[in-house]
């Protein structure tokens, strides 16, 4: 259902008022054939979206995957064929691109973390940093790339964050309050700052403490005085470069927001490749 809420609203915000060049050219006789190519090496994601896409405006169109999400595609590769009226296909393109261009690229950065983490055995995972409205995609190609998924929303688990900590006093009053109430089965994450706060958030009966904007020294300072009595995720200020560095601290988890929210699209291209009048 979100799904459909996400096509719907992105077809009426390109499509609502018509399309005045495709439907003073062709008429709905014309028929085409067309092929999504690759512009550039990405990991592929958003097939599925995209079919979806191109059947609500025109459920006829003929969509044939020649990758699926997940692989890793060539430039210069097709990775779908489509056939159907042309005015079908001119007006679903660039909703059904942009769909694709944003989740491959996405499914590209998380591949290229995944591949530096998962030698020193670290889990990667995104955070809520995805784009509004967006969150289920662009968790889905987080997967695709093969990263994992933080909480999807609010109501996921409980995280313990700095405006928690200040509202309630402290960081013992936040985990007192939670655990008064939620009983003994979800549990709970802490965010600290600085050996204090670990050594309240272990006090307190935190499970999980998450290690925020630490440089990679202090994680490491960090994840030996907790020793193995929570787990623990280093996140803030998380990229490329500097992973390798943040996973010789041997966290359990390195969460990052930049996998969904600052990474580039991925160039893909749809090509009309033969007219039938």
């Amino acid at each position: 259902m979100i799904i459909e809420k996400i096509i719907q609203l992105a077809i009426e915000e390109d499509l609502g008022l018509g399309d005045i060049t495709s439907d003073n050219i062709f008429t709905p006789q014309d028929r085409a054939r067309a092929v999504i190519v690759a512009k550039e090496d990405l990991v592929l994601c958003g097939m599925d979206i995209a079919r979806q896409t191109f059947w609500y405006v025109d459920e006829t169109v003929t969509f044939t995957p020649l990758k699926k999400d997940g692989e890793f595609v060539k430039k210069g590769e097709k990775v779908l064929a489509l056939e159907g009226a042309t005015l079908s296909i001119l007006k679903a393109e660039r909703t059904a691109l942009n769909f694709m261009q944003r989740m491959s690229g996405i499914a590209t950065a998380s591949r290229e973390y995944a591949e530096i983490t998962k030698p020193y055995g670290v889990m990667m995972v995104d955070t809520r940093k995805s784009q509004p409205g967006m969150r289920k995609l662009d968790k889905y190609a987080v997967r695709c790339g093969g990263a994992r998924n933080h909480r999807m929303s609010l109501a996921d688990s409980v995280m313990i964050k700095d405006n928690h900590i200040a509202a309630a006093g402290s960081i013992t009053a936040a985990v007192k309050r939670i655990k008064d109430v939620i009983g003994h089965t979800p549990k709970v994450e802490v965010e600290v700052t600085n050996t204090a706060e670990i050594n309240e958030a272990l006090a307190a009966g935190a499970d999980i403490i998450m290690l925020d904007n630490m440089t990679p020294a202090q994680a490491a300072d960090a994840v030996n005085l907790i020793n193995g009595r929570a787990l623990v995720e280093i996140s803030g200020g998380i990229n490329k470069e500097n992973l390798a560095a943040y996973c010789e601290a041997k966290p359990d988890v390195i969460s990052s927001g930049a996998l969904t929210h600052s990474v580039p699209s991925k160039d893909l291209s749809l090509k009309i490749t033969e007219y039938i009048r």
